[in-house]
């Protein structure tokens, strides 16, 4: 009785979970819905319980409490105008010409996604996109996906740069030295890989050209000492962004963001440039909610054994076969990490990869251990740097596939554009079969046939 019961628990956790996919790919109801009532739907089923499902929640908090800080602060600037005085220069810098235009967004995402989260990145910058393309005449949505894709594939640029990435890199133990040295040129491929196809990707942009750039408007910035004192709060935040946890005592990304958030709430009230409640009332808690009814529901297929069970018919099909088991791994996890956020997946599939290895007679039982800290037969190596890249990459493929880009959806349905499921597919489909077969040669050539 008891097998049939969980039985039926993971069957009705994977049709929810694909419902959920299928609703929001057909664009019948708001993907914040879709995931909500799906989460809602497996706690009156009881496959999860409240305290279960608020628990998979828990485990997220930093994500969460990172996502709030960094979309308070930047709410909180929005009187003083400086998004669209920045974007102005922006405009003018690139001469009125689009292609400067597309060439700038990846020169300015690429080296600060290198040392801070995407989705961070895409928060910060993501405000000077809407007053930029209104200057130029053009929808703002393809500017906005472009970031995403910058955002995500420079992930890859440093063992910090993406979630993903780092969960992995700890997982085998890989330092921050060695992931330069050995990985990083795949992020580098990456985003050429994209920088490449940019006049094939957004002809119309690339061809825009702006003659008459002294009749552009001119915002000035309002309230010059609020924000003087709230670049301040900013450079503090972003400096313990990156040595925050290395210091005695360690202080998280969520941790900063949090205290930065608080700082501008406390500023905004002081100066009287805007109230708390109508900062706090412009927090986009639609994607807030998605990410958390998404936990739920990744939650239910963990517990459930959706997850595992995957991964071992996974290592049954693959044997002792690395070669074939690293390409079959980047393309498998590619297209699930388009479907499923690559966070939880990551953390789902590490321990099965590495039960994987063992299992198989590839690796000895104590790289299990919580505990270990040595080194990783060289020859398993390519599967989990295959994992890194296929998450990473795969976060481009889809609208829910990364938290970057539900955090641009989100800033564009606040300036009143939709990025509709299938109008994100139409560009993250080629990027991401792209990207995969370009960086997967670099894979192959340097892991499995120089064995790098």
């Amino acid at each position: 009785m008891g097998i049939d019961m969980d039985s039926w628990q993971a069957i009705a956790s994977l049709v929810i979970f694909v419902g959920v996919l299928v609703v929001i790919i057909g664009e019948w109801v708001h993907l914040t819905i879709a995931a909500y009532l799906g989460a809602m739907l497996l706690i009156g089923l009881n496959i999860l319980t409240l305290p279960e499902a608020i628990s998979y929640i828990g485990r997220s908090h930093a994500t969460l409490g990172l996502f709030f800080g960094v979309m308070v602060m930047v709410r909180a600037f929005e009187p003083t105008k400086v998004f669209e005085y920045l974007a102005t220069q922006m405009i003018i810098l690139a001469k009125g010409q689009g292609k400067r235009l597309l060439l700038g967004i990846v020169a300015i995402t690429t080296p600060i996604c290198a040392v801070l989260p995407n989705a961070t990145t895409v928060m910060l910058l993501a405000p000077l996109i809407p007053p930029m393309a209104e200057e130029l005449n053009v929808n703002f949505v393809p500017l906005l996906i472009l970031m995403v894709f910058v955002a995500n594939s420079a992930g890859l640029l440093t063992l910090v740069g993406d979630p993903a990435t780092f969960i992995v890199g700890d997982a085998i133990n890989i330092r921050f030295l060695d992931y330069l040295m050995k990985l990083s040129l795949g992020g580098v491929i990456a985003v050429l890989t994209i920088t490449l196809i940019l006049p094939w990707l957004f002809p119309k942009i690339w061809n825009r050209q702006l003659d008459d750039l002294e009749h552009l408007p001119r915002p000035q910035i309002n309230h010059p000492r609020t924000l003087v004192i709230g670049s301040l709060i900013v450079a503090f935040v972003l400096i313990f962004f990156v040595i925050g946890e290395a210091l005695p005592i360690p202080v998280s990304p969520a941790t900063v963001a949090l205290t930065g958030a608080g700082l501008c709430l406390l500023l905004t009230q002081h100066t009287k440039i805007d109230s708390v409640q109508n900062i706090l009332r412009d927090v986009d808690w639609s994607t807030l909610i998605f990410f958390m009814s998404t936990f739920v529901m990744i939650g239910a297929l963990e517990k459930t054994g959706v997850i595992s069970n995957a991964s071992r018919v996974l290592a049954f099909i693959l044997g002792q076969n690395i070669a074939l088991g690293a390409i079959v791994l980047m393309v498998l996890i590619g297209l699930i990490s388009s479907l499923i956020p690559n966070i939880p997946l990551v953390v789902a599939m590490v321990p099965l990869l590495k039960e994987y290895v063992v299992n198989v007679g590839l690796a000895p039982a104590e790289v299990l251990s919580p505990d270990f800290t040595g080194q990783f037969p060289p020859e398993v190596l390519p599967l989990f740097y295959a994992m890194m890249y296929g998450a990473t990459l795969g976060g481009n493929g889809t609208l829910v596939g990364a938290s970057s880009n539900i955090v641009a959806a989100g800033i564009s349905e606040q300036h009143g554009r939709r990025i509709s499921f299938r109008g994100f597919l139409r560009y993250g489909l080629p990027v991401t079969v792209l990207q995969l077969f370009t960086v997967g040669i670099y894979l192959v050539v340097r892991f499995i046939v120089f064995k790098g």
